[in-house]
Protein backbone atom coordinates (compact mmCIF):
# COMPACT_ATOMS: atom_id res chain seq x y z
CA UNK A 1 0.00 0.00 0.00
CA UNK A 2 0.93 3.69 -0.07
CA UNK A 3 3.71 3.20 -2.89
CA UNK A 4 5.03 6.41 -4.06
CA UNK A 5 6.33 5.42 -7.31
CA UNK A 6 5.76 5.69 -11.30
CA UNK A 7 3.95 2.41 -10.73
CA UNK A 8 0.70 4.33 -8.77
CA UNK A 9 -1.30 6.26 -10.54
CA UNK A 10 -3.58 9.27 -8.04
CA UNK A 11 -7.08 8.84 -9.08
CA UNK A 12 -8.15 11.47 -6.68
CA UNK A 13 -6.86 13.62 -4.37
CA UNK A 14 -7.60 16.01 -1.63
CA UNK A 15 -4.80 18.32 -2.59
CA UNK A 16 -5.86 21.71 -3.02
CA UNK A 17 -8.93 21.44 -0.94
CA UNK A 18 -7.92 23.24 2.00
CA UNK A 19 -7.50 20.01 4.34
CA UNK A 20 -5.27 20.50 7.72
CA UNK A 21 -3.73 17.35 9.41
CA UNK A 22 -5.36 14.56 6.82
CA UNK A 23 -4.95 14.24 3.33
CA UNK A 24 -6.21 11.80 0.98
CA UNK A 25 -5.68 9.95 -2.86
CA UNK A 26 -7.62 7.06 -4.36
CA UNK A 27 -4.29 5.72 -5.98
CA UNK A 28 -4.28 2.72 -8.68
CA UNK A 29 -1.02 0.49 -8.26
CA UNK A 30 0.35 -1.69 -10.87
CA UNK A 31 1.44 -5.11 -10.22
CA UNK A 32 5.15 -5.53 -8.72
CA UNK A 33 7.43 -4.91 -6.01
CA UNK A 34 7.91 -1.34 -4.38
CA UNK A 35 9.92 0.48 -1.36
CA UNK A 36 7.65 2.82 0.65
CA UNK A 37 9.90 5.09 2.43
CA UNK A 38 9.50 6.61 5.75
CA UNK A 39 7.09 9.77 6.05
CA UNK A 40 6.13 12.32 8.53
CA UNK A 41 2.99 11.22 8.46
CA UNK A 42 0.80 8.35 10.05
CA UNK A 43 -0.39 6.54 6.56
CA UNK A 44 -3.37 4.24 6.50
CA UNK A 45 -3.94 1.98 3.00
CA UNK A 46 -7.74 0.75 2.67
CA UNK A 47 -7.67 -1.92 -0.24
CA UNK A 48 -10.36 -1.18 -2.86
CA UNK A 49 -12.11 -3.35 -4.94
CA UNK A 50 -11.44 -7.14 -6.09
CA UNK A 51 -8.65 -9.25 -4.47
CA UNK A 52 -4.66 -9.54 -5.07
CA UNK A 53 -2.28 -11.56 -3.13
CA UNK A 54 -0.34 -9.72 -1.35
CA UNK A 55 3.32 -9.67 0.51
CA UNK A 56 4.79 -6.68 2.68
CA UNK A 57 7.87 -6.52 5.12
CA UNK A 58 7.81 -3.65 7.62
CA UNK A 59 8.92 -3.39 10.88
CA UNK A 60 11.20 -6.34 11.17
CA UNK A 61 8.10 -8.45 10.16
CA UNK A 62 6.96 -10.37 6.81
CA UNK A 63 3.08 -10.72 5.93
CA UNK A 64 1.66 -12.91 3.31
CA UNK A 65 -2.03 -12.35 2.45
CA UNK A 66 -5.07 -12.28 0.70
CA UNK A 67 -5.91 -8.75 0.52
CA UNK A 68 -9.21 -8.12 0.01
CA UNK A 69 -11.54 -5.14 -0.27
CA UNK A 70 -12.17 -2.70 3.07
CA UNK A 71 -8.48 -4.38 4.69
CA UNK A 72 -6.27 -1.85 6.35
CA UNK A 73 -2.55 -1.66 6.92
CA UNK A 74 -1.15 0.84 8.98
CA UNK A 75 2.25 1.99 9.21
CA UNK A 76 3.19 4.79 11.68
CA UNK A 77 5.19 7.69 11.07
CA UNK A 78 8.96 7.13 10.00
CA UNK A 79 8.82 2.78 9.12
CA UNK A 80 9.21 2.24 5.96
CA UNK A 81 9.18 -0.95 3.99
CA UNK A 82 8.40 -3.02 0.56
CA UNK A 83 5.11 -3.99 -0.56
CA UNK A 84 4.36 -6.41 -3.68
CA UNK A 85 0.86 -7.49 -5.26
CA UNK A 86 0.34 -10.40 -7.79
CA UNK A 87 -1.85 -8.17 -9.59
CA UNK A 88 -2.91 -4.50 -10.54
CA UNK A 89 -5.02 -3.22 -7.67
CA UNK A 90 -6.52 0.14 -5.91
CA UNK A 91 -6.13 1.35 -2.79
CA UNK A 92 -7.62 4.95 -0.63
CA UNK A 93 -4.19 6.46 1.21
CA UNK A 94 -4.60 8.48 4.12
CA UNK A 95 -1.73 10.41 5.69
CA UNK A 96 -2.60 11.71 8.85
CA UNK A 97 -0.35 14.56 10.77
CA UNK A 98 0.40 13.21 13.85
CA UNK A 99 -0.71 16.36 15.76
CA UNK A 100 -4.30 15.06 14.47
CA UNK A 101 -3.93 12.26 16.45
CA UNK A 102 -2.61 13.98 19.84
CA UNK A 103 -5.92 16.60 19.68
CA UNK A 104 -7.76 13.50 19.19
CA UNK A 105 -6.00 11.97 22.54
CA UNK A 106 -6.60 15.06 24.23
CA UNK A 107 -10.26 15.11 23.19
CA UNK A 108 -10.35 11.55 25.05
CA UNK A 109 -8.73 12.92 27.72
CA UNK A 110 -5.48 11.58 27.63
CA UNK A 111 -2.00 12.38 27.70
CA UNK A 112 -1.13 13.51 24.12
CA UNK A 113 2.42 13.55 24.41
CA UNK A 114 1.85 9.67 25.16
CA UNK A 115 0.25 8.91 21.91
CA UNK A 116 1.60 6.20 19.35
CA UNK A 117 0.56 3.93 16.86
CA UNK A 118 1.73 0.32 16.16
CA UNK A 119 1.82 -1.55 12.46
CA UNK A 120 -1.09 -3.27 11.64
CA UNK A 121 -1.69 -5.16 8.36
CA UNK A 122 -4.78 -6.61 6.91
CA UNK A 123 -6.94 -4.81 9.65
CA UNK A 124 -10.78 -5.14 9.49
CA UNK A 125 -12.60 -2.55 11.44
CA UNK A 126 -15.78 -1.26 10.73
CA UNK A 127 -15.72 2.20 12.16
CA UNK A 128 -12.57 2.95 10.60
CA UNK A 129 -13.56 2.10 7.20
CA UNK A 130 -16.79 3.75 7.39
CA UNK A 131 -15.07 6.92 7.76
CA UNK A 132 -12.62 6.13 4.80
CA UNK A 133 -15.31 5.52 2.39
CA UNK A 134 -17.08 8.96 4.00
CA UNK A 135 -13.39 10.45 2.76
CA UNK A 136 -13.65 8.61 -0.65
CA UNK A 137 -16.77 10.10 -1.15
CA UNK A 138 -15.42 13.35 -0.49
CA UNK A 139 -12.60 13.53 -3.11
CA UNK A 140 -15.05 12.03 -5.26
CA UNK A 141 -17.58 15.06 -5.64
CA UNK A 142 -17.16 17.53 -7.93
CA UNK A 143 -18.24 20.03 -5.98
CA UNK A 144 -17.27 19.92 -2.12
CA UNK A 145 -18.98 20.16 1.37
CA UNK A 146 -17.57 22.77 3.65
CA UNK A 147 -14.17 22.29 4.83
CA UNK A 148 -15.39 21.48 8.25
CA UNK A 149 -17.19 18.44 6.88
CA UNK A 150 -13.51 16.54 6.00
CA UNK A 151 -12.63 18.73 9.05
CA UNK A 152 -14.82 16.71 11.32
CA UNK A 153 -14.08 13.16 9.26
CA UNK A 154 -10.69 14.00 10.10
CA UNK A 155 -10.87 14.09 13.77
CA UNK A 156 -13.47 11.09 13.48
CA UNK A 157 -10.48 8.99 11.87
CA UNK A 158 -7.92 10.42 14.37
CA UNK A 159 -10.45 9.59 17.32
CA UNK A 160 -10.80 5.60 15.97
CA UNK A 161 -7.20 5.27 15.42
CA UNK A 162 -6.79 7.05 19.23
CA UNK A 163 -9.56 4.81 20.93
CA UNK A 164 -9.03 1.65 19.16
CA UNK A 165 -11.43 -0.36 21.08
CA UNK A 166 -14.25 1.69 19.92
CA UNK A 167 -15.83 1.75 23.23
CA UNK A 168 -14.94 5.18 23.98
CA UNK A 169 -16.07 8.23 21.73
CA UNK A 170 -15.35 12.50 22.19
CA UNK A 171 -18.71 13.50 20.32
CA UNK A 172 -21.43 11.56 22.82
CA UNK A 173 -22.26 14.32 25.18
CA UNK A 174 -23.95 14.73 28.26
CA UNK A 175 -27.94 14.20 27.35
CA UNK A 176 -29.67 17.47 26.68
CA UNK A 177 -26.17 19.30 26.94
CA UNK A 178 -25.87 22.64 24.42
CA UNK A 179 -23.64 25.37 23.82
CA UNK A 180 -24.46 28.41 26.46
CA UNK A 181 -26.69 31.56 25.04
CA UNK A 182 -22.87 33.56 25.17
CA UNK A 183 -21.90 30.95 22.68
CA UNK A 184 -24.43 30.50 20.55
CA UNK A 185 -24.21 34.07 19.92
CA UNK A 186 -20.72 34.35 19.79
CA UNK A 187 -20.85 31.32 17.31
CA UNK A 188 -23.24 32.78 14.63
CA UNK A 189 -21.90 36.48 14.95
CA UNK A 190 -18.37 35.28 14.34
CA UNK A 191 -20.22 32.90 10.81
CA UNK A 192 -21.90 35.65 9.66
CA UNK A 193 -19.00 38.26 9.76
CA UNK A 194 -16.93 35.20 8.29
CA UNK A 195 -18.89 34.03 5.89
CA UNK A 196 -16.74 35.18 2.98
CA UNK A 197 -14.09 33.16 4.28
CA UNK A 198 -13.16 29.66 4.78
CA UNK A 199 -13.90 28.63 8.01
CA UNK A 200 -12.89 26.04 10.13
CA UNK A 201 -13.67 23.59 13.13
CA UNK A 202 -10.75 24.81 15.02
CA UNK A 203 -11.53 28.52 14.28
CA UNK A 204 -15.47 28.02 15.67
CA UNK A 205 -13.96 26.00 18.72
CA UNK A 206 -11.57 28.93 19.55
CA UNK A 207 -14.24 31.17 19.58
CA UNK A 208 -16.61 28.95 21.35
CA UNK A 209 -14.17 28.37 24.08
CA UNK A 210 -14.32 24.55 23.31
CA UNK A 211 -12.34 21.99 22.17
CA UNK A 212 -13.05 21.29 18.74
CA UNK A 213 -14.45 17.22 20.02
CA UNK A 214 -16.47 18.95 22.58
CA UNK A 215 -17.99 21.73 19.84
CA UNK A 216 -19.48 19.16 17.44
CA UNK A 217 -22.14 17.22 19.84
CA UNK A 218 -23.10 20.70 21.46
CA UNK A 219 -23.63 22.57 18.03
CA UNK A 220 -25.28 19.85 16.98
CA UNK A 221 -27.56 19.67 20.06
CA UNK A 222 -27.93 23.29 19.34
CA UNK A 223 -28.39 24.57 16.10
CA UNK A 224 -29.94 20.98 15.15
CA UNK A 225 -27.63 19.99 12.24
CA UNK A 226 -23.63 19.73 12.14
CA UNK A 227 -21.39 22.54 11.75
CA UNK A 228 -21.16 22.39 8.06
CA UNK A 229 -24.33 21.25 7.36
CA UNK A 230 -25.31 24.94 9.00
CA UNK A 231 -22.47 26.94 7.36
CA UNK A 232 -23.90 25.84 3.92
CA UNK A 233 -26.85 26.82 4.66
CA UNK A 234 -25.94 30.61 6.29
CA UNK A 235 -24.38 30.80 2.87
CA UNK A 236 -27.16 29.80 0.59
CA UNK A 237 -29.15 32.57 2.76
CA UNK A 238 -26.59 35.38 2.27
CA UNK A 239 -26.27 34.49 -1.43
CA UNK A 240 -30.21 34.31 -1.24
CA UNK A 241 -30.36 37.97 -0.03
CA UNK A 242 -27.61 39.03 -2.22
CA UNK A 243 -29.04 37.62 -5.21
CA UNK A 244 -32.19 39.55 -4.41
CA UNK A 245 -31.28 42.69 -3.46
CA UNK A 246 -28.12 43.39 -4.77
CA UNK A 247 -27.32 44.33 -8.56
CA UNK A 248 -23.92 42.15 -8.73
CA UNK A 249 -22.47 39.58 -10.85
CA UNK A 250 -23.33 35.92 -9.70
CA UNK A 251 -20.03 35.42 -9.66
CA UNK A 252 -18.92 37.94 -7.42
CA UNK A 253 -21.67 37.47 -4.85
CA UNK A 254 -20.37 33.19 -4.70
CA UNK A 255 -17.48 34.80 -3.49
CA UNK A 256 -19.29 37.38 -0.98
CA UNK A 257 -20.65 34.12 0.63
CA UNK A 258 -17.53 32.08 0.65
CA UNK A 259 -18.25 29.45 -2.31
CA UNK A 260 -15.24 28.74 -4.61
CA UNK A 261 -17.11 29.82 -7.74
CA UNK A 262 -20.24 30.76 -9.36
CA UNK A 263 -21.51 26.69 -10.17
CA UNK A 264 -20.12 25.47 -6.39
CA UNK A 265 -23.04 28.43 -4.90
CA UNK A 266 -25.77 27.19 -7.51
CA UNK A 267 -24.96 23.77 -6.52
CA UNK A 268 -25.32 24.25 -2.96
CA UNK A 269 -28.62 26.82 -3.67
CA UNK A 270 -30.14 24.10 -5.84
CA UNK A 271 -29.20 21.58 -3.03
CA UNK A 272 -30.61 23.54 -0.37
CA UNK A 273 -33.43 25.90 -1.72
CA UNK A 274 -34.34 23.85 -4.63
CA UNK A 275 -33.80 26.90 -6.45
CA UNK A 276 -31.08 28.08 -8.86
CA UNK A 277 -29.85 32.09 -8.93
CA UNK A 278 -31.40 31.89 -12.11
CA UNK A 279 -34.72 30.42 -11.18
CA UNK A 280 -34.83 32.54 -8.22
CA UNK A 281 -34.42 36.19 -10.04
CA UNK A 282 -37.03 34.80 -12.63
CA UNK A 283 -39.36 34.32 -9.12
CA UNK A 284 -39.03 37.74 -8.23
CA UNK A 285 -38.84 39.48 -11.52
Amino acid sequence: MDQLNSAATTLLSSKGRGWEGLEASFLHIQAGRTHVPGSQTHRLGIHFGRAVNAFCQCDGRQHRRRQKHGDIDIVPAGLDGWWEDDGDCTILRLNIRPELLQSAAAALGRDPDTVSLTPKFQLRDAGLESIAWAIKAEIEASVPSDRTYAEALGLALAIRLVDGDGKTTADTATVGATLTDRQRRRLTEFVEMHIDQSLSLGDLATVAGLSVSHLKPLFRATFGMPVHQYILARRVERARLLILSADLPLAEIALATGFAHQSHMTHWMRRILGLTPGMLNRLHS
